[in-house]
């Protein structure tokens, strides 16, 4: 999906929010909800990082918390021409990573304990490359934005249902019929257009992350183990906080191994037999970040 079909699917985000706004007041309706529409992606533009990691208990590490993994990091960000982000490490048994960050001059990317447990070095720059390749794409940001209003359409759907159903409701243009199909479908036609946009930047970050890295066996070796310890290991900050389950390079919250309407990434085997092409291929140089002497597996 390219930049043309994202933008185009947020502004038609965007249309149904206001169309919602509209529902509960008409044309003073659909300028309000414009209005808060801009507030909170706002607010999440400027905060959504801080939060996020809080979210997880993140913990900032420099190169001398976590030499090798931090010059890892940094070894790709060169690569990628990226400015250094910010590293940082969730305890978490459950193998995962994500970034975060409105901008590549503000990106964090994340990596929990167990991941940095089970993987070979090849691997974590796999993943780590991943996720760097959501930061110079602006995944981020654009994740950031749909899931806001998803939620935004949601709980204004809640308010058109107790407020604006009313037969007397004269701001309301469609009648107590419309208020419910708008509470129904709407929520769910948010919700589908976020998830296909979570999907198709995983695939993106998948191809970026591989010609990053020069390496994208290891990136598919990495999915698989993730995977598999993503469905026997509870990531229970991410269960308490589903929506941020788009944000993981493999689904925390225990998905369906198949490509479903309501998955928040790709099936697994799907990305894996995209790397195995690409590998297949001669777009991407095989390359190996600088090795370097860490305390233990990780510093």
């Amino acid at each position: 999906m390219n930049t043309m079909r994202i933008s185009l699917l947020i502004a038609a985000m965007t249309a149904l929010f206001m169309g919602v706004g509209y529902l509960l007041g008409a044309e003073q309706g659909m300028l309000i909800a414009f209005v808060v529409a801009l507030g909170m992606n706002a607010f999440a533009y400027w905060n959504s990082d801080k939060l996020v990691l809080r979210m997880y208990n993140a913990r900032e590490v420099g190169p001398a918390d976590a030499p090798d993994f931090y010059r890892l990091v940094q070894d790709l960000a060169a690569r990628a021409g990226l400015p250094m982000p910010k590293v940082f490490i969730v305890d978490s048994d459950q193998p995962n990573a994500f970034a975060t960050g409105r901008n590549p001059e503000n990106a964090a990317v994340a990596a929990t304990t167990g991941l940095l447990r089970i993987l070979s070095r090849e691997e974590v720059a796999g993943v780590m490359a991943h996720e760097l390749a959501h930061v110079k794409n602006r995944d981020t940001l654009i994740m950031t934005v749909t899931a806001t209003l998803a939620g935004a359409v949601g709980m204004l759907a809640n308010f058109a249902f107790f407020l604006g159903g009313g037969q007397n409701n004269r701001n309301n243009p469609l009648g107590i019929v419309g208020v419910l199909l708008v509470t129904i479908l709407a929520p769910l036609a948010a919700t589908l257009v976020q998830l296909a946009i979570s999907r198709t930047r995983e695939y993106g970050a998948d191809q970026g992350g591989a010609e990053i890295s020069g390496n994208p066996l290891a990136l598919a070796s990495a999915l698989q183990k993730l995977e598999q310890g993503a469905k026997r290991i509870d990531n229970h900050a991410a269960e308490a906080n589903p929506a941020t389950a788009h944000m993981f390079i493999v689904n925390p919250l225990h998905a369906h191994a198949s490509d479903s309407l309501f998955a928040t990434h790709p099936a697994t085997a799907n990305r894996i037999a995209r790397l195995q092409d690409l590998a297949g291929s001669a777009r991407v140089a095989p390359q190996t970040p600088q090795a370097r002497s860490p305390r233990g597996p990780w510093g």
